[in-house]
């Protein structure tokens, strides 16, 4: 874990107005800067930034959070990733943490390692320009010079020991740990990558952590990637995302393709938004890093049956990172096919037509399923919602695993309340609204909105008289969050990413919304909270002198306890003042 104290201190050293500018450019609109959503395609400014909160909405779609919200969101980027990209741009350390990250890592190791992979990529970038093979096979497969550049692309000649020429020091270990050679039983090192075009594999940071590497003669494996190191996870990385970036923003779609061929074919030929998997099936990482940044993401595999097959596999994998709001979807190309010789072959208008035609994923799921059971059979039936029980428990998407159950039953000839039975799902009726009364909600919410202003004064509610409202889950969790963190001072943006995670987390930044465009006079937002305790005081007194009053009547006087009768005269001797 990253220290709450680092956190607060590199959120105080970042000024997220200058951070979102540098990536979105902002304009002035009275205390605050707008632009246009970077994470929804929108005509009218909607993104509004705050530089006294230090913190963005979206009053579009709803996007807000910190400086560290923001590079995740906009970078594609993990909580810690983008802890470390902020503390980077601020010249600050992370602090190490034990049991994070790759477990054989030492401290200055990464930056190391991101080095030697550096100096490598430039060597294969040499080596291209200088052979005449490996620049014929780059013409034959119809790819530019400008791509290969964009890509970093490069070639590891034929041979045992190349790298030596650029690493006097062959025997270095980091040369392993980074996956660049290989080292046999006897001892002996040789290097991984030989006679291969080599594609650099690239973090969200611009930082190369691995390679890919295509064989140009007859030879196997037809593809070589570097082995997972302490750069590179292949369940979390994408090939071709940091390339991918504004195509993205501009499609609002995601094409995921198998290799890392298919996406620079597709680039060639136009279609930017492309990224692919690295020699491991899609995992719901990849899929939540691209919904962080696009509302659709479309699988595009090989139309063999290995390609179907890994299309199903994505499938299962990727319900888990689903929301309502984002859609799945699945191009089969004909079987001879894969998206290099598709799109080289048909041209990119084709191939945007399968795109736009995808299809959806709930379709794929009951076609897979249905080609699976005898739906001419009770037992092909039972085994149609079998088979999709599993499959729906991973959804935490309630509107579209209600579609889901409906049209299950009509295949199975189940009603939907026995679906939802057999499934072991919660009952879709609308819980019936709570009874509250509405005058407290707005007396709650003007707390929250007070405490969210100026945290401290969290330290000053008092628990025991909030009365039942949305919003007392959330003042209570303000309340210890600040009892915790001592006398100390706290901004919103540093108390905002303690709640991440947090089941109050939505409600905050509801309430915080509402702070952008109102300006606070620090005396009288005290006296503000001072006024609203003593109408919290007077009305806890109330509700106390309702029970005591209720319970006198129903047993007497003499039916009270010594401390009740002591706090009714206390309550009637106030009401008598």
């Amino acid at each position: 874990m990253i220290p709450d104290s680092f956190i607060q201190d590199l959120l105080a050293r970042v000024d997220i107005v200058d951070l979102v500018d540098s990536f979105v450019p902002l304009k002035k609109a009275g205390a605050n800067y707008a632009a246009c959503c970077p994470f929804h395609n929108e005509k009218s400014p909607s993104f509004t930034v705050s530089p006294t909160k230090q913190f963005y909405h979206c009053f579009g779609c709803g996007a807000h959070g910190t400086a560290i919200s923001f590079v995740m969101e906009y970078q594609g980027l993990g909580f810690v990733d983008a802890v470390k990209d902020l503390a980077g741009r601020a010249g600050m350390q992370v602090p190490e943490s034990e049991g994070r990250g790759f477990r054989d890592e030492k401290p200055g190791q990464t930056r190391t390692l991101v080095e030697i992979m550096g100096r490598a990529a430039q060597y294969y970038k040499d080596q291209l320009k200088r052979s005449p093979k490996a620049i014929e096979y780059c013409k034959k497969r119809g790819l530019s010079g400008e791509i290969a550049a964009r890509y970093g692309m490069g070639y590891a000649p034929d041979g045992w020991q190349n790298l030596q020429e650029v690493f006097p020091d062959y025997n270095a270990d980091e040369l392993k740990i980074a996956g660049l050679v290989i080292e046999n039983d006897a001892g002996r090192r040789y290097d991984r990558f030989r006679d291969r075009l080599m594609i650099p594999i690239i973090n969200p940071k611009g930082e190369i952590i691995a390679f890919g590497g295509r064989v140009i003669d007859q030879g196997e494996p037809k593809y070589l990637n570097s082995p997972e190191t302490p750069l590179f996870e292949k369940g979390r990385e994408l090939f071709g995302l940091p390339q991918a970036r504004q195509a993205l923003r501009d499609t609002d779609t995601a094409i995921v393709t198998e290799g890392y061929m298919d996406v620079i074919a597709l680039a060639q030929n136009g279609v930017g938004n492309a990224v692919a998997t690295l020699g491991t099936a899609t995992t719901a990482t990849h899929v939540t890093k691209l919904l962080r940044q696009v509302d659709r993401v479309v699988f595009c595999f090989d139309g063999d049956n290995a390609g179907r097959k890994a299309a199903w596999r994505a499938l299962e994998n990727s319900l888990e990172a689903l929301a309502d709001n984002k859609r799945l979807a699945f191009v089969f190309l004909p079987q001879e096919d894969d998206p290099d010789s598709y799109i080289r072959a048909h041209g990119k208008a084709e191939f945007d037509r399968l795109v736009t035609q995808a299809m959806p994923l709930s379709d794929f799921l009951l076609r897979e399923l249905a080609q699976r059971c005898d739906l001419t059979s009770s037992e092909g039936k039972a085994q149609l919602i079998y088979e999709a029980k599993p499959l729906l428990h991973k959804l935490p998407t309630p509107l579209l695993r209600l579609q889901l159950v409906k049209r299950l039953a009509e295949a199975s000839g189940f009603v939907q309340s026995e679906v939802e039975r057999l499934c072991e799902l919660k009952s879709y009726a609308p819980a019936a609204p709570p009874k509250v009364k509405r005058s407290a909600p707005s007396l709650t919410r003007n707390l929250l909105r007070m405490v969210l202003h100026k945290p401290q004064l969290a330290i000053r509610l008092p628990i025991e008289l909030l009365p039942d409202t949305p919003e007392k889950p959330a003042l209570i969790r303000l309340h210890n969050l600040m009892q915790d963190n001592g006398s100390g001072s706290t901004s919103y943006a540093a108390l905002r990413e303690r709640l991440r995670g947090m089941p109050e987390e939505s409600m905050i930044e509801n309430a915080a919304s509402e702070l952008l465009g109102q300006p606070f006079d620090e005396e009288e937002s005290d006296l503000e909270f001072s006024d609203t305790l003593d109408k919290l005081q007077e009305g806890g007194q109330k509700r106390a002198f309702a029970e005591l009053q209720a319970k006198a009547q129903q047993f007497g006087v003499a039916g009270l306890s010594a401390a009740e009768k002591l706090a009714y005269i206390q309550l009637l001797a106030n009401r008598g003042k």
